[in-house]
């Protein structure tokens, strides 16, 4: 094998994984951004889940004694 055809393999073959390489950063960062979007999505339903847990645990308190022992004893 000459020696040029065995550059312009290791040539080609940087090539290629150059092109691999930018392809994976632009998939690391498309799955960042999604990881950021799930994290904020996550992060409001968290935040909405604890403002619905304190309305019931409010309305829970608003009901007569009463009711919430026999409730209990049941």
């Amino acid at each position: 094998m000459s020696n040029q055809t065995h550059i312009d393999q290791i040539a080609e073959r940087v090539e290629r994984l150059l092109l691999r390489y930018h392809e994976l950063q632009r998939t690391n960062a498309l799955l960042t951004t999604q990881v950021e979007s799930l994290t904020h999505e996550r992060d409001t339903l968290k935040s909405r889940l604890q403002a619905a847990r304190a309305r019931v645990e409010a309305l829970l308190d608003r009901l007569p004694q009463e009711a919430t022992v026999q409730k209990e004893s049941t």
